[in-house]
C-alpha cells in the first residue's frame, strides 16, 4: 500500500487525558506502541452502554482482565480504529513510525474468534469491501517525501554549521610513569591493609 490513508485524529477530553495519565507505566507504553492511546471508533449499532454491558456479562475473564488494565481497553480495537504513534504523541514527526517504517502495519482484514480460554477457534473477516484494515497513524504529518524538521536534525545541521575547532591532542601513555603511593585511593577503592607477616605461619 503506497499512499496514506488520512483518518481523523481524536484530541483526548480532559477527563480521558486523567485516564491516561492513570494508567500504569508498562500498560502505557504498550499502549503507545500500538496505537491505543487515543483509538477512534468506527460506527456501531451498539452504544457505550450497551457494550460495557457486553464486556461485563458476556467476555470470558481472560478479556475483561486485560482490557481493563488499559485506558480504553485493549480487545475493542481493530487495526483501522488505532491512533496516532507515539512519536507525533512527543511531537517528534520526523520520527513518525509509519515514516520509520515506510507503511502502515497491516491486519489482513481479519481477527479471531477466542474460546473461553483465550485460544484463537477461528478466523473473523471484519470487512468485505475490500476496504484494508490498515493503521496509519493519524498525525496530519507527512509520511514520505523530506524528513521534517526535529531535534535531531536542528542538531546535525548546527553542528555542521559549527566553525572546526582544533581537536586537542591525546594525551600520550607514559610506561614510565608509576603511581603515586601516597595520594589518596579514589573514592570507591577500598585500600589495601598491610599483612602481618605471622599471618603466614598458619598456613
Amino acid at each position: 500500500m503506497s499512499h496514506v490513508i488520512r483518518r481523523p485524529q481524536r484530541t483526548l477530553t480532559p477527563e480521558e487525558y486523567e485516564t491516561v495519565r492513570t494508567t500504569a507505566l508498562l500498560n502505557l507504553q504498550g499502549g503507545l506502541i500500538m496505537g491505543i492511546i487515543d483509538p477512534v471508533p468506527n460506527p456501531s449499532p451498539m452504544s457505550e452502554d450497551e457494550g460495557a454491558w457486553v464486556r461485563e456479562r458476556v467476555w470470558p475473564e481472560f478479556m475483561t482482565e486485560i482490557d481493563s488494565k488499559y485506558p480504553f481497553g485493549f480487545w475493542r480495537w481493530s487495526m483501522c480504529e488505532r491512533g496516532t504513534c507515539w512519536n507525533c504523541l512527543a511531537k517528534r514527526c520526523d520520527l513518525c513510525v509509519h515514516r520509520q517504517e515506510g507503511g502502515p502495519h497491516v491486519d489482513d482484514n481479519t481477527d479471531w474468534v477466542h474460546d473461553a480460554r483465550g485460544r484463537g477457534v477461528a478466523k473473523l473477516i471484519l470487512r468485505s469491501d475490500d476496504a484494508p484494515c490498515v493503521w496509519w497513524c493519524r498525525c496530519p504529518c507527512a509520511k514520505d517525501g523530506p524528513t521534517p524538521e526535529g531535534p535531531a536534525r536542528r542538531r546535525r545541521r548546527a553542528k555542521q554549521a559549527a566553525p572546526g575547532e582544533p581537536e586537542a591532542e591525546p594525551v600520550k601513555a607514559d610506561c614510565t610513569m608509576r603511581p603515586d603511593p601516597t595520594a589518596v585511593p579514589r573514592r570507591g577503592r577500598r585500600v589495601p591493609e598491610p599483612v602481618d607477616e605471622a599471618q603466614f605461619t598458619l598456613f
